[in-house]
């Protein structure tokens, strides 16, 4: 049996985001465990679909011994601080050094980390760790699907292996898939060989979902091939907010060459002829409202994807657009959420249950077209923030996301609005019921998430729409002011070429 080292730290960077992940943002975790060193970050990742988790129970069931280093994850935001970086991989690569001769080493990353001073977050973790075990010891990653795959990760790891579905519900699948791809290459002794491709477009976060065509067929497909060609087979739709050259989609796989060089070719011209079916429809606030008002029921909400403001790309999860519309239409059982406001939060506790009083919301990130929100609100629910979570994506998740509340407008006594005070997505319905709503029995749920909230919330809808309101997770990537794309790549399906 071999002696194996793990590790992992988690980071998607918008670099246009209004904040900056510092090392307390990867101690709170984001809703995910906070930082860990050592021999504790088994327990903190054990019983959650993380990848680290899956990857951990696949290699214990072999028998193999496991060595800790260190975890990190924090929510998504602007670059990773230096400081912060350097903490964390200085005691990832302390401990892999104290740990002495290790057989492999399994890395938990993300793949679209990007920091103060290194575009390629993860190309430089594999970089130090490579320049510390050697060029003999097998590196395998597990990525998020949104990883902007580079060269440099290609040729530094030995196998990367990412998530499939978007909701991303086999993540401890996907480390447990890594596991398998590790433990090949320690019987065989030999790195198989990658094959990849890249891609001329940028698609939209809200088209990635593999719920949905094309990224639906797509998957099917590359599952299909990587059976019956005995393969490792990864495509990464890619997070087209981070602005260097190498951002963007990625297909790759790993096995016997030609069968993995047709595979992936294949795969290449799947996603190619399907560029136009990533488009997908966005409506304005106002638009999404009425639409919802009209259609939707208790028993089958009609879902609001708040998608420019979604904290799991980016944003602060303050923006008020949305409110602002359910409000001026008055719609009747709406609850939006996860507002993040911490200094609302509290100051519905200290006023308490059934109390009245003027509130200003949100817009702290100061977003252009955005602004605080002012009017009066009736606390309904308290509640501490900590709960775990029970969806298919969550699941297991201790969520830790300090003072809640729950609030009723008084111009609109239809709307209500649920805070919370550390940034989190809106996709498990536990973070609603912690407040005492029923997400089934309301006719209109505002969520500030892109993609993710369908796992858990598409089950229970009558419809899904995408809203365009104010925020910096922007839905149509052409909008960014980019500066460092390389130039020809289309910035949105069919759209323009980015021209430097």
């Amino acid at each position: 049996m071999a002696r194996i080292a793990i590790g992992g730290m988690q980071h998607e960077t918008n670099t246009f985001a209004p904040s900056k992940a510092d090392y307390p943002a990867f101690e709170a975790g984001g809703g995910w465990p906070g930082v860990q060193y050592g021999e504790p970050l088994f327990d903190a990742v054990g019983g959650a679909n993380i990848p680290a988790a899956g990857a951990i129970q696949a290699l214990r069931s072999s028998g193999h011994t496991l060595v800790g280093t260190a975890w990190a994850a924090a929510s998504p935001s602007a670059q990773v601080t230096d400081a912060a970086f350097e903490k964390i991989v200085g005691g990832l690569l302390a401990n892999l050094e104290a740990a002495g001769r290790v057989d492999a080493v399994y890395l938990d990353l993300h793949g679209a980390m990007v920091t103060e001073s290194h575009d390629d977050g993860e190309g430089e973790i594999l970089r130090r760790v490579r320049a510390l075990v050697g060029p003999r010891v097998p590196i395998v990653a597990s990525l998020d699907l949104h990883a902007n795959v580079t060269r440099a990760m290609l040729e530094i790891a030995d196998g990367m292996v990412a998530y499939r579905t978007y909701p991303h519900v086999d993540m401890a699948q996907t480390g447990a898939r890594a596991a398998r791809l590790l433990e090949r290459m320690l019987k065989t002794g030999q790195r198989p060989h990658c094959a990849s491709r890249g891609f001329d477009f940028l698609t939209g976060l809200p088209s990635q979902c593999s719920f949905i065509e094309p990224c639906r067929g797509i998957y099917a497909e590359l599952s299909e091939l990587e059976l019956r060609h005995d393969l490792a087979l990864s495509f990464t739709p890619g997070f087209p907010m981070a602005d260097f050259d190498e951002c963007g989609m990625q297909v790759f796989g790993y096995g016997e060459q030609r069968a993995a060089e047709a595979a992936v070719a294949r795969l290449h011209e799947m996603v190619c002829a399907a560029e136009k079916d990533f488009a997908l429809e966005l409506l304005a606030p106002d638009a999404a409202v009425q639409r919802a008002r009209a259609r939707g029921a208790p028993g089958a909400p009609v879902v609001l994807a708040d998608t420019q403001d979604n904290p799991g790309a980016g944003g602060n999860g303050d923006t008020t657009g949305m409110l602002a519309a359910l409000v001026r239409q008055n719609a009747e059982g709406a609850v939006l959420g996860l507002l993040i406001d911490g200094e609302s939060a509290l100051r519905a506790h200290d006023a308490g249950t059934g109390a009245t009083l003027p509130f200003t919301l949100g817009g702290k990130s100061r977003v252009p077209g955005d602004a605080p929100f002012a009017g009066e609100f009736t606390v309904e629910r308290l509640g501490d923030g900590r709960f775990t979570c029970s969806g298919p994506m969550f699941k297991g998740f201790r969520m830790t996301l300090g003072l809640m509340a729950l609030l009723r407008s008084r111009a609109a006594p239809g709307v209500r609005v649920v805070l919370a005070s550390r940034k989190c997505q809106a996709a498990d319905q536990a973070m609603f019921r912690h407040l005492g709503v029923e997400p089934r029995n309301e006719r209109v749920l505002v969520l500030k998430s892109s993609v993710h909230f369908r796992a858990d919330f598409e089950p229970i809808a009558r419809e899904v729409l995408v809203a365009k309101a104010p925020g910096p997770a922007l839905a149509d990537p052409s909008e960014f002011p980019w500066t460092r794309l390389r130039k020809g790549l289309r910035m949105r399906p069919l759209g323009p070429a980015w021209e430097g």
